[in-house]
């Protein structure tokens, strides 16, 4: 087996990373069950990131990205509402299928509101510059229209707050959302 290079090792501390703090949240998770995942020890760890808030800064960059590239790919070549409902499918599906995305998201905000009031800035600004480029990224295929890039990150936080409080797909409170958005069928089992 061909060893990993640094780079490949960093992608995999990202992953596993990703996986614990949506889990544990940023408290609740140590860098001992990052390192025991990837099957690394901690001072390695450590070479690879300055300290557990790096690792984490790291994968919160890494969820939102992959987010932006989800609303990339599904609005590609669309526009209006083509693109909105594309994206809410898009977007719907992935935190049905992969519930460590939704998890994460939900982690973060939680770490930048603890943060915050104990007077750290850092995960506010590198949770909001990503926020700002998701919306960026939403607003365009929207037609640059405020208001219906406002609605549609209003309802993915619905979306959001539904699927982790485990709202079944048939229940009412899916009823007013895009027909796109709904979850109908994908969280039965």
């Amino acid at each position: 087996m061909a060893r990993m290079s640094a780079e490949e090792r960093r992608e995999s501390v990202i992953r596993a990373a990703m996986i614990e703090f949506a889990r544990g949240g940023y408290h609740g998770t140590s860098t001992e069950a990052i390192a025991k995942r990837v099957e690394v020890s901690q001072p390695y760890l450590f070479r690879l990131f300055p300290g557990k808030k790096a690792i984490f800064l790291a994968a919160a960059e890494r969820c939102v990205e992959d987010t932006i590239r989800t609303f990339e790919e599904a609005s590609k070549g669309l526009q209006g509402e083509e693109a909105l409902h594309a994206m809410a499918d898009a977007y719907t599906r992935i935190i049905t299928e992969q519930p460590e995305r939704l998890q994460m998201q939900m982690q973060m905000y939680v770490a930048v509101s603890s943060a915050e009031q104990e007077g750290d800035q850092e995960f506010g600004e590198a949770v909001r510059t990503g926020w700002m480029r998701l919306w960026d990224t939403v607003h365009l295929p929207l037609g640059a229209d405020i208001d219906e890039t406002t609605t549609f990150l209003a309802y993915g936080m619905l979306i959001n707050c539904l699927v982790a409080m485990g709202f079944p797909p048939q229940h009412r409170v899916w009823e007013g959302l895009y027909p796109s958005a709904r979850i109908t069928g994908r969280l039965e089992k």
